[in-house]
Protein backbone atom coordinates (compact mmCIF):
# COMPACT_ATOMS: atom_id res chain seq x y z
CA UNK A 1 0.00 0.00 0.00
CA UNK A 2 1.37 3.42 -0.76
CA UNK A 3 2.10 6.22 1.56
CA UNK A 4 -1.19 8.20 0.66
CA UNK A 5 -3.36 5.36 0.32
CA UNK A 6 -2.09 4.73 4.12
CA UNK A 7 -2.36 8.05 5.50
CA UNK A 8 -5.72 8.61 4.10
CA UNK A 9 -6.83 4.54 5.33
CA UNK A 10 -5.69 6.06 8.50
CA UNK A 11 -7.87 9.43 8.37
CA UNK A 12 -10.78 7.17 7.45
CA UNK A 13 -10.26 5.16 10.57
CA UNK A 14 -9.89 8.14 12.98
CA UNK A 15 -13.06 9.36 11.26
CA UNK A 16 -15.04 6.15 11.86
CA UNK A 17 -14.03 6.12 15.79
CA UNK A 18 -15.77 9.39 16.15
CA UNK A 19 -18.91 8.47 14.30
CA UNK A 20 -21.71 6.59 15.90
CA UNK A 21 -23.39 4.03 13.40
CA UNK A 22 -24.73 0.84 13.57
CA UNK A 23 -24.87 -1.39 9.93
CA UNK A 24 -27.76 -4.70 9.30
CA UNK A 25 -26.44 -6.82 6.67
CA UNK A 26 -28.66 -9.03 4.66
CA UNK A 27 -31.73 -8.32 5.73
CA UNK A 28 -34.26 -10.46 3.55
CA UNK A 29 -36.71 -7.08 2.39
CA UNK A 30 -36.36 -5.40 -0.74
CA UNK A 31 -34.45 -2.22 -0.92
CA UNK A 32 -37.24 -0.43 -2.40
CA UNK A 33 -39.40 -1.43 0.70
CA UNK A 34 -36.73 -0.46 3.15
CA UNK A 35 -35.91 2.70 1.41
CA UNK A 36 -39.89 3.68 2.39
CA UNK A 37 -39.14 3.26 5.38
CA UNK A 38 -35.94 4.92 6.02
CA UNK A 39 -37.40 8.13 4.32
CA UNK A 40 -39.35 8.49 7.05
CA UNK A 41 -36.99 9.30 9.74
CA UNK A 42 -33.87 11.10 8.19
CA UNK A 43 -32.72 13.79 9.85
CA UNK A 44 -35.85 13.21 12.53
CA UNK A 45 -34.91 13.17 16.38
CA UNK A 46 -33.91 9.79 17.43
CA UNK A 47 -37.18 9.72 20.12
CA UNK A 48 -39.69 11.08 17.47
CA UNK A 49 -38.15 8.35 15.04
CA UNK A 50 -38.46 5.45 17.73
CA UNK A 51 -41.74 6.48 18.21
CA UNK A 52 -42.82 6.91 14.52
CA UNK A 53 -41.24 3.38 13.74
CA UNK A 54 -42.74 1.90 16.91
CA UNK A 55 -46.63 3.05 15.39
CA UNK A 56 -45.33 2.26 11.45
CA UNK A 57 -47.32 -1.28 9.79
CA UNK A 58 -44.56 -2.14 7.68
CA UNK A 59 -43.13 -5.41 9.07
CA UNK A 60 -39.39 -3.42 7.48
CA UNK A 61 -39.95 -0.73 10.51
CA UNK A 62 -39.23 -3.75 13.40
CA UNK A 63 -35.96 -3.82 11.51
CA UNK A 64 -35.02 -0.59 11.64
CA UNK A 65 -36.06 0.37 14.93
CA UNK A 66 -33.94 -2.40 16.26
CA UNK A 67 -30.95 -1.17 14.21
CA UNK A 68 -31.46 2.60 15.42
CA UNK A 69 -32.04 1.07 18.87
CA UNK A 70 -28.48 -0.49 18.69
CA UNK A 71 -26.72 2.97 17.59
CA UNK A 72 -28.20 4.59 20.37
CA UNK A 73 -26.51 2.21 22.27
CA UNK A 74 -23.03 2.29 20.48
CA UNK A 75 -23.40 6.41 20.83
CA UNK A 76 -23.98 5.62 24.34
CA UNK A 77 -20.55 3.20 24.52
CA UNK A 78 -19.12 5.60 23.08
CA UNK A 79 -19.88 8.55 25.42
CA UNK A 80 -19.95 8.01 28.47
CA UNK A 81 -21.29 9.46 31.48
CA UNK A 82 -23.42 11.58 28.67
CA UNK A 83 -27.45 11.36 28.72
CA UNK A 84 -29.31 10.67 25.08
CA UNK A 85 -31.87 13.61 26.15
CA UNK A 86 -29.22 16.49 26.21
CA UNK A 87 -27.10 15.58 23.70
CA UNK A 88 -30.29 15.85 21.30
CA UNK A 89 -29.32 12.99 18.77
CA UNK A 90 -31.02 12.76 15.07
CA UNK A 91 -30.55 10.53 12.40
CA UNK A 92 -28.06 12.26 10.50
CA UNK A 93 -27.30 10.07 7.79
CA UNK A 94 -29.62 6.44 6.91
CA UNK A 95 -28.88 4.59 3.50
CA UNK A 96 -30.20 1.40 1.78
CA UNK A 97 -28.13 -0.60 -0.39
CA UNK A 98 -29.03 -3.44 -2.71
CA UNK A 99 -27.14 -6.89 -1.32
CA UNK A 100 -27.21 -10.23 -2.89
CA UNK A 101 -30.36 -11.82 -4.24
CA UNK A 102 -31.69 -15.27 -3.93
CA UNK A 103 -32.69 -16.62 -7.82
CA UNK A 104 -35.30 -19.18 -7.62
CA UNK A 105 -37.61 -20.74 -10.48
CA UNK A 106 -41.37 -20.65 -10.62
CA UNK A 107 -43.57 -23.31 -12.92
CA UNK A 108 -45.36 -21.22 -15.65
CA UNK A 109 -47.66 -22.31 -18.19
CA UNK A 110 -46.49 -24.79 -21.39
CA UNK A 111 -43.15 -26.02 -19.52
CA UNK A 112 -41.54 -22.60 -19.34
CA UNK A 113 -40.59 -21.36 -15.85
CA UNK A 114 -40.32 -17.44 -14.49
CA UNK A 115 -37.01 -16.53 -12.90
CA UNK A 116 -38.15 -15.11 -9.00
CA UNK A 117 -35.46 -12.97 -7.73
CA UNK A 118 -35.07 -12.41 -3.91
CA UNK A 119 -34.02 -9.26 -2.63
CA UNK A 120 -32.07 -7.99 0.33
CA UNK A 121 -30.38 -5.33 1.35
CA UNK A 122 -28.07 -3.44 3.78
CA UNK A 123 -28.85 -0.72 6.02
CA UNK A 124 -26.76 2.11 8.08
CA UNK A 125 -27.81 4.59 10.45
CA UNK A 126 -25.11 7.12 11.50
CA UNK A 127 -26.22 9.23 14.45
CA UNK A 128 -25.52 13.03 14.76
CA UNK A 129 -25.48 15.21 18.32
CA UNK A 130 -27.36 18.73 17.49
CA UNK A 131 -25.39 19.91 20.19
CA UNK A 132 -21.66 19.01 18.70
CA UNK A 133 -23.22 20.14 15.25
CA UNK A 134 -23.74 23.92 16.82
CA UNK A 135 -20.28 24.02 18.68
CA UNK A 136 -18.92 22.99 14.78
CA UNK A 137 -20.69 26.07 13.60
CA UNK A 138 -20.07 28.76 15.77
CA UNK A 139 -15.96 27.99 15.52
Amino acid sequence: MGARKRLRANQNKEAKKEKAFAILRDCPTSPQKMRLVADLIRGVDVQKALDMLKFCPKEAARRVEKLLLSAIANWEQKNEGKRVDEASLFVQEIFVDGAGMLKRLRPAPQGRAHRIRKRSNHVTIVLGSKTAVENITKE
